[in-house]
């Protein structure tokens, strides 16, 4: 890849989206993640205002605290970045608490704090009419699907969504993200025992990108490792049971012969 190039390349098309849409700059979510470091930082080298939230909801230190070194990082080197710390936590515990009981297993409030993001960074956006900016790569938001729909899936535009993880990886060094953040093993933040992606998934994006390009032939089953055919499954059970979030709402067509 031509990691200079394609940096430019999403730039380029970040401030020429924004200025078609006469829109005043971007908001990003930044939880401490690789994703959401390179987001803020190409989004930060438009020129546009850019405004990065930091929106902790019973968020483990470690991940706040990369987020919030991250937002300090793009304050000190980009003057049209400005910070902001959103405490959700009480937010959340409202919610969660306006619930009937048995919806307020695990996996229900794990979305619920994504879909609370999402809301807190379109009133923002709404109200200096900016742009919701994605964080998800193209593993995750056209590959097994790992996101919540309209949570951190309802956004304005994406401009990383295209870049296979290890791409990302590249990207971030290029740009100069702080290895800390890097390093740091991928989690979507929404849990407290602090699970990552790879634990919930069963498989490394490395896997995942292979499975995403591997083409089936006559002798495949031969020259297959007993990890290769665990991994394929894997990403065909993410694949098929999250498409209904990377296609079209489904319209129920009225023909001329109801109407």
């Amino acid at each position: 890849m031509k990691t200079d190039a394609v940096i430019d390349h999403i730039v380029n098309w970040l401030e020429s989206y924004c200025t078609a849409a006469q829109m005043a700059g971007f908001v990003v979510g930044v939880s401490g993640g690789i994703d959401s470091a390179v987001t803020s930082t190409l989004c930060a080298r438009t020129g546009k205002k850019t405004f990065a939230l930091n929106m902790p909801i019973h968020q483990a230190s470690r991940q706040r605290s990369l987020a919030g070194r991250q937002i300090k990082w793009l304050e000190k080197r980009f003057a049209n970045v400005k910070g902001m710390d959103v405490e959700l936590t009480a937010a959340f515990e409202a919610i969660k608490k306006t619930l009937p009981d048995e919806i307020t297993g695990d996996l229900s409030m794990a979305n619920t704090r994504s879909r609370l993001r999402m809301i807190t960074l379109y009133a923002v956006s709404t109200h200096h009419r900016m742009l919701v900016a994605g964080t998800g790569n193209k593993v995750e938001d056209f590959g097994v699907g790992f996101y919540t729909k309209y949570g951190d899936g309802g956004v304005d535009l994406s401009p990383i969504a295209d870049l296979l993880k290890s791409e990302v990886y590249a990207v971030a060094k290029k740009l100069g993200i702080m290895a800390d953040i890097i390093e740091a093993p991928p989690t979507d933040g929404l849990w407290q025992d602090g699970r990552t992606d790879e634990s919930q998934i069963g498989a490394t994006y490395d896997e995942l990108e292979w499975a995403m390009g591997f083409v089936a032939g006559p002798d495949t089953e031969s020259v297959l490792t007993d990890r290769q055919k665990e991994v394929l499954s894997i990403y065909k059970k993410f694949h098929d049971r999250n498409r209904h979030k990377m296609g079209s709402i489904p319209v129920c067509q009225i023909t001329k012969e109801l109407r």
